[in-house]
């Protein structure tokens, strides 16, 4: 098959005249242009698939705490016939686990010291089904739940705040209180901390405490579990499946995803990553339209050459297709190059830092401070085939003016001096 000489000039004037001083400017510039564009787009892939990897992160440490959907009453008191909506709830062919629960608000003391912290009344049996809490815990710990022994479990910078360890005491303080004869006394409770667990969620780690839903019951005078957490096989699909539950389910009830619930966090990251992509975009778009001083420059070396092709027969349009075809090469070559170096980066990100900490002899996540050891990164095509086609566009569009340039060279005047 026959190439267009359109597309075989173009690619000689890209390759051509590397090694003579006439051109060997022009080739630097467009080199330039080239690293350019191809450091831009691995920059781009790299932050952006870090960045995804903290968000990956974050969310499992957060879903082993928080349930993909939550069923709850909406006047916050026992569910009417839970074993009913539990049943109709694993219907679902995307439920693989369901666990009844309380959740409420209380204080805990410990001497002087007192804090504000979420309640979690659970079935140790059946939280595993529903959280990864009891692999975060210490080994054992959910099963030292047992009814009637006022057991607790903290969250480990709850604990270290309190200074308290397994078999210390701590107080509970349920809201609301009891009426007596001296006036309101708040109803306090005496348990014991049989555990603690590190999620590696700060906000969860610092405020929630576990105890076994029966003392709960009791506790906060509740007649049974307040909701339902489940899990699902796909935590994508929450949304879809929270809304097909509060259609399918029977009764009222307030159904939550896991989405909903962080909304505003998960807002904040997409709105950051949106901004890191523009930033980074502009360092594509400053190197592909180095490719205007370039082509400019071709075009003036070249004027000689555009001349011999008109008086040849060639059109404008051709004339410009070949500037068009060399500075698209350009851009396809550093695109290419950026993509293989961005994503060789981004796969191997987690030997690279290592390597690079024991070089520089430093911890660029320390692991006392992030509670991440390791440097995460995500990759997605979502991200990875937008940085593309905007190079390329870029790389395009500051082909066109040039191009157009080169076009309209007359070839009397060009001819005129050589």
């Amino acid at each position: 098959m026959r190439l267009p000489y359109e597309l075989k000039l173009g690619w000689r004037y890209t390759r051509a005249g590397r090694a003579t001083r006439r051109n060997g400017f022009i080739s630097f510039i467009s080199g330039v242009s080239m690293l350019g564009i191809a450091l831009g787009v691995a920059a781009l892939i790299i932050v952006l698939s870090v960045m995804n990897g903290f968000q990956k992160e974050v969310r499992d440490r957060m879903l082993g705490v928080v349930s993909h959907i939550e069923i709850l009453s909406r006047d916050g008191q026992a569910l009417p016939d839970i074993d009913a909506i539990t049943a109709a709830a694993r219907k679902n062919p995307e439920v693989i686990g369901a666990a009844p629960f309380i959740a409420t608000q209380a204080l805990i003391a410990r001497g002087e010291d007192m804090k504000g912290t979420l309640v979690r009344g659970i079935v140790p049996k059946l939280e595993p089904e529903v959280t990864d809490i009891a692999t975060t815990a210490q080994k054992g710990t959910l099963d030292k739940l047992v009814p009637g022994e006022f057991g607790i479990v903290l969250g480990g910078e709850l604990a270290r705040s309190l200074f308290v360890q397994p078999g210390d005491q701590v107080t509970l303080v349920a809201p609301g209180g009891q009426v007596t004869p001296a006036g309101v006394v708040p109803r306090l409770k005496q348990f014991t901390v049989v555990g603690t667990f590190d999620s590696g969620h700060y906000e969860y780690d610092s405020a929630l405490a576990m105890i076994h839903a029966e003392d709960a019951q009791r506790v906060f005078r509740l007649e049974g579990p307040t909701g339902i957490r489940i899990k699902l096989k796909d935590l994508n699909e929450a949304r879809e499946v929270a809304d097909q539950m509060a259609v399918t389910l029977p009764g009222q009830f307030l159904i939550r995803d896991w989405t909903r619930q962080n909304k505003t966090w998960f807002a904040a990251v997409q709105v950051e990553k949106r901004m890191m992509f523009i930033i980074l975009t502009l360092i594509v778009a400053v190197a592909a339209f180095n490719l205007v001083s370039t082509l400019v420059m071709t075009v003036t070396d070249k004027r000689a050459d555009i001349a011999i092709l008109r008086t040849l027969g060639s059109s404008p349009r051709s004339i410009m297709g070949i500037f068009v075809v060399q500075g698209a090469m350009v851009g396809v070559i550093g695109t290419v190059a950026g993509l293989l170096l961005g994503l060789g980066i981004a796969y191997n990100i987690d030997v690279i830092v290592p390597a690079l900490e024991q070089l520089f002899h430093a911890s660029f996540l320390p692991k006392d401070i992030y509670l991440i050891s390791k440097m995460p990164s995500d990759p997605q095509r979502s991200d990875i085939m937008p940085i593309a086609i905007i190079s390329l566009v870029l790389a395009f569009l500051a082909t066109l003016y040039p191009s157009w340039r080169a076009s309209r060279v007359n070839p009397a005047e060009a001819l005129r001096y050589e």
